[in-house]
């Protein structure tokens, strides 16, 4: 599959801003199954744009300096990526969790893409018991990892209610947990809390996932934003397998991966430093559009 992917991001301040300092993770990274065809990026009234190194996770940075006054401010990034990726179907043959385990352990792979990279806790996604315990029942060690992932992914699903309006971007896992209730962002950092706690290897994807879904077939939660879901390293035939706790499914052609970190704060789409006195109000709209099977 085909897809242009739009994604325009708008602060309006309440003072005039002076300066800002900012790092855009918006191009999306080739990964297995796709491919980046194309990317421009935009920045209006003003701003100076550069390659900066990703200092942590695995992104496409840009660095934007914004130096002359400025009200209002537009970045608007389009990629076309082709995306063509299976659905994996689970296998006896698979490793255990108790081998994956193992395995990301003693892995030697220093890259940033290694699984020992993604066993601990991390700033935004911090060990916590509770959910670690809800999370046990799917994750017994002798489960093949392909089957524990998508049934702890098709539970979240069931049992969490979707509410924009029940959490913020810094709500701690914790407090979503408690409620029951979220976006992506809170479902992913629940499951990775679990698989962690479980001594499994778990990233954080940022992307998109199709606006259009395929005739018959219900919206995707998660459409006309940026999304979020989960990363499971399945060992090293598998490799990096996604499952998306939000709609219960496994990342397939659907999903577009833009970045993959520890968390959010390490791959957030746009982040930085502004000075100015003012408020500050941020729109994002996505739009991906399907163009033609691949």
């Amino acid at each position: 599959m085909i897809y242009d992917i739009r994604h325009v991001t708008t602060f309006d301040y309440g003072a005039s801003v002076k300066f800002a300092r900012c790092n855009l993770r918006l191009k999306p990274i080739d990964w297995p199954g796709q491919h980046l065809d194309s990317y421009t990026l935009s920045v209006h009234p003003a701003g100076r744009t550069s390659a900066a190194r990703a200092e942590a996770g695995l992104a496409n940075v840009t660095r934007l300096v914004v130096d002359s006054p400025v009200r209002h401010l537009t970045i608007e990034s389009r990629s076309r990526m082709t995306v063509d990726r299976l659905v994996p179907v689970p296998d006896a043959s698979d490793p255990t969790l108790a081998e994956i385990a193992a395995m990301a352990r003693t892995s030697t792979d220093l890259s940033a893409a290694s699984p020992a990279n993604y066993i601990y806790p991390s700033p935004l996604i911090p060990l916590d018991q509770a959910i670690a315990d809800y999370c046990a029942p799917d994750l017994d060690p002798s489960r093949g990892a392909l089957e524990a992932g998508i049934a702890l992914a098709r539970r979240i699903q069931q049992e969490f209610e979707f509410d924009a309006d029940a959490t913020l971007v810094d709500t701690p896992p914790h407090e979503a947990f408690l409620q029951h209730k979220g976006v992506c962002q809170d479902f992913a950092q629940i499951m990775i809390t679990g698989l962690r706690a479980a001594g499994l290897p778990a990233a954080y994807a940022s992307g998109y996932i199709r606006t259009i879904p395929p005739e018959g077939q219900p919206r995707l939660v998660g459409a006309d934003a940026t999304h979020a879901w989960v990363l499971l390293w399945c060992g090293p035939v598998r490799g990096w397998v996604g499952v998306d706790p939000t709609n219960g499914i496994w990342m397939a052609s659907d999903h577009i991966v833009m970045a993959v970190g520890r968390d959010y704060a390490e791959i957030a789409p746009v982040d930085g430093v502004v000075l100015g006195s003012g408020a500050q109000n941020m729109d994002v709209s996505v739009d991906v559009a399907p163009l033609e099977s691949a």
